[in-house]
């Protein structure tokens, strides 16, 4: 791990880093406001796109949009060299409640480190690639992107996440697997009072679904999570439900608990189907999001150049062990990070909260998209400059290639 260093001790690398960051602040927490002022949903996300496509133009990157055929994705590339470090930048927002995921810092942020590297990459044989990546709340842009081949040339892919304080012990964010289902039961109207017997109560389905769903809590997988929520649970009281919606997200410390716990879920809502006889489908409605591995001695480097910035690192606390997120997936496929940097210090929002969106357009959130773009790209010239994690962070790609193919 590289040792936290003063700024005479810098190697030149990380100097011109940091200044082409700094003559460019301005216009990154530019970005990082306009994209929190327009909050777009999951591959819905044309203005931020477009927001960032154009920033990384007029820097000279050669810009694909509509990536991968996802209008609100785009692949952004600068210089030719072997070592291919991607950035991804996640911008979509949560309905309602806009950023309250912070992803308009992890956008500036990642496009500032792009910028960074860029002005280095000759230096350090470096290719430097831009993944816009939409649908991070809802969708998995990264694993359709993934699929479609955007990282297959990537050795190393990395972004920064927000959080209410910095933590990177151990390598930043521990995230869950998860799973995303719909579950529609459907029955048969009838009037609730004169003839309910000639009915099939699709909302007694869910009842009956939730109630087995609260028993198996007490019996689940250790760090198992469910999550749901009824989105139609009828029409009106005089009229007995025929249809009924819910939402659930499934989470679980690996993809395969993930799997083993929906075996036992899936059996709670067909024993609601089965009690009130009304039929039962249940879909997928995202990729399944794979546990985050971060590779450790790039997560080290990150938290190493944090310190060198004057950021304080906080152990890991016990409530953020969860969330998921298809970062988790590309880790599994490349080594990778996804490190958190603080934006709300005092006020400790949480996020998906309304106080959290509110965070991430202040002055500190503004702070955190300087620093973390500059942690983002000492961490990649860190990379660079030692020939043997060059060489063995090269040789696991060949050898993840070799095996794809």
């Amino acid at each position: 791990m590289p040792a936290p260093s003063s700024d005479k001790a810098l190697p030149a690398e990380k100097k011109a880093a940091q200044s082409r960051i700094s003559a460019a602040a301005d216009e990154l927490v530019a970005l990082s406001r306009s994209i929190h002022a327009e909050p777009e949903l999951a591959f819905r996300e044309h203005r931020s796109a477009e927001k960032v496509a154009v920033f990384l133009e007029r820097s000279g990157f050669a810009v694909e949009r509509g990536a991968c055929d996802l209008p609100t994705a785009l692949s952004a590339t600068y210089g030719d060299g072997d070592l291919v470090v991607a950035l991804c930048a996640e911008y979509d927002a949560l309905p309602e409640i806009g950023h309250a995921c912070g992803h308009n810092v992890i956008a500036a942020s990642s496009v500032g480190a792009a910028l960074a590297l860029a002005s280095v990459a000759d230096e350090l044989g470096l290719t430097v690639k831009l993944l816009g990546t939409p649908a991070e709340e809802d969708g998995g842009g990264k694993q359709i992107m993934l699929d479609r081949g955007a990282f297959d040339d990537v050795t190393v892919a990395m972004m920064a996440h927000p959080a209410p304080i910095d933590l990177t012990a151990p390598g930043g964010l521990s995230t869950k697997a998860s799973g995303q289902i719909e579950i529609v039961y459907t029955g048969r109207e009838a009037h609730a009072s004169v003839a309910p017997h000639t009915g099939i109560n699709a909302l007694d389905a869910v009842t009956v679904a939730q109630v087995a769903l609260g028993l198996l809590r007490q019996h689940m997988i250790p760090g198992g999570q469910l999550h749901g929520i009824v989105q139609e649970g009828g029409i009106r009281p005089n009229i007995v439900p025929a249809r009924t919606k819910l939402a659930y997200y499934l989470r679980a410390d690996t993809l395969a608990d993930m799997h083993r716990l929906e075996e036992r879920v899936r059996d709670c809502f067909a024993a609601g189907a089965l009690a009130s006889g009304a039929t039962m489908e249940i879909r997928r409605t995202s990729p399944d999001y794979a546990e985050m591995r971060n590779e450790p001695w790039l997560a080290d480097a990150f938290g190493a150049n944090l310190t060198a910035l004057g950021r304080e690192a906080m152990p890991v606390p016990g409530e953020f062990r969860g969330g998921s997120t298809d970062m988790g997936n590309v880790s599994h496929a490349l080594p990778g990070i996804h490190p958190v940097i603080g934006i709300d210090p005092a006020g400790f929002s949480m996020p998906h909260t309304p106080e959290f969106a509110t965070a991430a357009a202040t002055p500190t959130a503004d702070k955190a998209v300087v620093d973390a773009a500059t942690a983002l790209a000492w961490t990649a010239i860190d990379l660079a400059l030692d020939d043997t994690r060059r060489a063995g962070m090269l040789a696991v790609r060949r050898a993840g290639r070799s095996a794809a193919e």
